[in-house]
């Protein structure tokens, strides 16, 4: 018998829960033990929600949100950006695996956004032409958070920037791909926003969240 997938709502609260867990140091036995269960993922799987996030080596995602094998359908890129390919990834697990919730995770810190800021501002530095294409998906989401930075703090700038960044990847999932706009419309698809925080552990749900702006 197939799955039936749990709704958005219930699988925002699972992460949620699973993320307070990691902060509290008190982690799942069951989950922290799913690699004893291999053979229950070798037919297929069943991810309950998709997150695109940053590549950043401190953002393990599944063990931010307690997750076990087979929970999560994870997209990483630097910048936690939206291209083509990741937008497909996106689509493909939605459509064949049945999540109803997908998050884009950005970090405090984030370096991608940073080196965009520095980019923006003309500091020196050595980019690569495929690391420049990662500054150029950036670019667009800060330009007003950059315009608007009349106290220089460059801590602010990049926190504010971090943050439209996220809004920008939810803004271009929501109405980049006809596919998810309609799981949206059809099927109670959420895409929501959230920044990890490096020093707190803590998740913030933020843009598209039921009960944030």
């Amino acid at each position: 018998m197939k799955n039936v997938p749990i709704s958005a709502t219930q699988a925002l609260s699972k992460l949620q829960e699973g993320n307070a867990r990691f902060v509290a140091g008190d982690r799942c036995v069951d989950i922290c033990q799913s690699y004893t269960r291999l053979d229950e993922h070798l037919d297929g799987q069943a991810p309950f929600a998709v997150i695109l996030s940053c590549s950043d080596s401190r953002v393990p995602v599944e063990i931010v949100f307690d997750a076990g094998l087979g929970d999560l359908f994870i997209v990483r890129v630097a910048g936690n950006i939206v291209t083509p390919a990741l937008m497909g990834s996106i689509e493909l697990a939605v459509e064949k695996f049945g999540p109803r919730l997908v998050v884009v995770l950005g970090h405090s810190g984030c370096g991608a956004v940073d080196v965009t800021i520095q980019a923006m501002k003309n500091v020196d530095g050595m980019m690569t032409d495929h690391v420049s294409s990662i500054i150029e998906r950036i670019r667009p989401a800060i330009t007003e958070v950059l315009e608007a930075d009349a106290e220089g703090d460059h801590a602010v700038l990049l926190q504010d920037a971090v943050r439209s960044n996220v809004r920008a990847g939810v803004d271009a999932l929501l109405y980049g791909s006809s596919t998810l706009a309609g799981y949206v419309r059809d099927y109670g698809l959420l895409v929501v926003g959230a920044e990890y925080s490096l020093e707190t552990g803590q998740v913030n749900f933020f843009a598209g969240s039921p009960d944030k702006s």
